[in-house]
């Protein structure tokens, strides 16, 4: 780096640190959503979901969104716990964020912002970061997620050193409902600058904390929680037929005593002696309709979950339907996908990024943008068409077409081949060149100018190479444009089986000496490159 750069450098380090906001370093760097009993943050659960009923849980809604939202949380824990079903739904939907690509867009294209844009990616290209995003989408199950920022400050820069999950029950709307606030020893204190990032994703239009999932299924899993009790109860009864003794009008109480002993000791030792005047009779259950009562309930109500979870059921539970119908339910759970990323994307650049540019290089008219998620799909039948209009001069910028096709800039001393091809007009306008005579392109090497000196043999050899391809491929060239005026072909089937009947027309014996020379060219050109490097190597 020059001298002069090093110096404009070394001034906008400078002239960040003095516009950086006031914020303690000491503060930033310390955890401050921990647990303490003093603050009433603690990380025991009452674990409301034993013994829950539909009155409780009725009350237990309610409250959350009048009062104190601790045991709804709560039961949105012990829910993902408890019911396999709903943690791996869940986890399906956070994880498929959670593993897609984390890119950032510089503000413009001007060097400054270009070199902040790298600085945000230097803390997002971190392995940690995956499990960081799906602690973040948290807020899917129960409307709202909050982590930590943990600071480390080293060489004059603030960087994240973590992201550390907090519950969200030690956390507090305040009275508008939407603006969250931290519980603390002297009550609910507004969240402390570039210290916290909140997530916020909801099911449905409201208040966030009745905008999770975890509220919509909670009446569903409370009525597959009583069909899987029973249903266990019935599954350890079974093979136990009912016992029914049977007395006679003038059995004493004794006699009662003595039979019901003898229909207990049936299920344990089953053995029992009872005298001649009374009857045990056992009565076998319906085992086959019994089980596909309770499974029909418990299946309907994962399908019920898994609804609301991804959107579909086709790719989480067993129905008919097959591939077709599992395509279709799956695209609806890639929207479901890609409003999560952009939501969880929102989070990170008002909370994260903005912080980090904000401390490290003070506040700018333009942030970076953080995205989740994988490109579109590259529309192949567009890249076919640019290339002629590229070729006839059309202008058209190569970050547009980079961006469109998800391709990356390329390096300084790469190629760019965003330009028209050798040979081209040079102008959408200009009419295309009239085709020289078959008779006369063979000539054409020997009337080229004289090149310019150093690279007279290189430039000569090569034009009479693509002299002599030209006149080689005529007559094929030819041949496929007969073919493709002709009326009589009418699909691209027919004009492909036709094409494939003009390549035995080719001479492979002068393809080889065009390929010979080629490669003779290749390595005179490379030859040329080297002694022109090695004479200026300055230069």
């Amino acid at each position: 780096m020059s001298l002069k750069g090093s110096i404009v450098g070394a001034a906008r380090r400078v002239l960040a640190f003095s516009n950086r906001p006031a914020v303690a370093a000491a503060q930033l760097m310390q955890q401050i959503a921990t647990p303490s009993v003093m603050s009433r943050r603690v990380i025991t659960s009452m674990h409301p979901s034993v013994g829950l009923d539909p009155m409780r849980l009725g009350f237990l809604l309610r409250s959350a969104e009048t009062n104190d939202p601790t045991a709804y949380l709560e039961l949105a824990e012990d829910m993902e716990e408890k019911d396999l079903h709903y943690l791996g739904v869940l986890g399906t939907r956070k994880r498929a964020v959670a593993q897609l690509e984390v890119t950032v867009e510089a503000a413009s294209e001007s060097a400054r912002d270009i070199e902040i844009a790298d600085f945000v990616r230097t803390f997002l290209s971190r392995h940690e970061l995956e499990d960081e995003l799906f602690h973040m989408l948290d807020a899917v199950g129960k409307g709202y997620s909050v982590v930590e920022i943990v600071w480390d400050i080293s060489e004059k820069q603030y960087m994240p050193a973590r992201l550390e999950w907090c519950e969200p029950k030690w956390f507090r709307f305040d009275e508008s409902g939407r603006t969250l606030r931290m519980i603390d020893g002297a009550g609910f204190q507004p969240l402390q600058p570039y210290k916290f990032v909140t997530t916020q994703i909801a099911a449905k239009s409201g208040l966030p904390i009745r905008g999770g999932l975890a509220r919509a299924v909670a009446w569903a899993w409370l009525f597959k929680n009583f069909a899987l009790k029973d249903w266990v109860i019935f599954a350890e009864a079974y093979g136990q037929p009912v016992r029914v003794g049977k007395y006679g009008p003038g059995a004493s109480a004794e006699d009662k005593a003595t039979l019901m002993e003898a229909v207990m000791n049936i299920a344990s030792d089953f053995a029992a002696i009872i005298p001649q005047s009374m009857v045990i009779e056992l009565i076998q259950a319906d085992a086959p309709k019994a089980t596909e009562l309770y499974r029909g309930l418990c299946d309907y109500l994962d399908q019920q979950i898994s609804k609301v979870v991804v959107g579909q059921t086709a790719t989480t539970d067993a129905i008919k339907g097959g591939y077709a119908v599992g395509k279709v339910h799956n695209d609806v759970r890639g929207d479901i996908e890609r409003s999560d990323a952009k939501q969880v994307a929102a989070a990170l650049n008002k909370d994260l990024a903005r912080p980090i540019v904000d401390l490290n290089f003070g506040p700018q008219k333009g942030y970076p943008v953080i995205r989740i998620g994988n490109k579109e799909a590259v529309d192949v039948e567009m890249m076919k068409a640019l290339p002629p209009f590229i070729d006839r001069g059309m202008k058209i910028a190569g970050s547009v077409l980079r961006d469109k096709f998800g391709i990356p800039d390329p390096d300084e001393n790469e190629e760019d081949l965003l330009h028209p091809a050798k040979g081209s007009q040079g102008g959408a306008a200009d009419e295309p060149a009239a085709e020289e005579p078959k008779s006369s392109k063979r000539a054409v090497a020997s009337s080229l100018p004289a090149p310019a000196p150093g690279r007279d043999s290189v430039e000569r050899i090569g034009a009479q190479l693509e002299a002599d391809v030209a006149a080689a491929n005529d007559a094929l060239i030819d041949r496929m444009k007969e073919l493709v005026n002709d009326p009589s072909i009418a699909t691209l089937e027919d004009l492909q089986s036709r094409l494939i009947d003009v390549y035995p027309g080719m001479n492979p014996r002068e393809i080889a000496e065009q390929m010979g020379s080629a490669f003779i060219l290749a390595n005179l050109v490379g030859r040329d490159e080297v002694d022109d490097v090695v004479a200026t190597p300055n230069g």
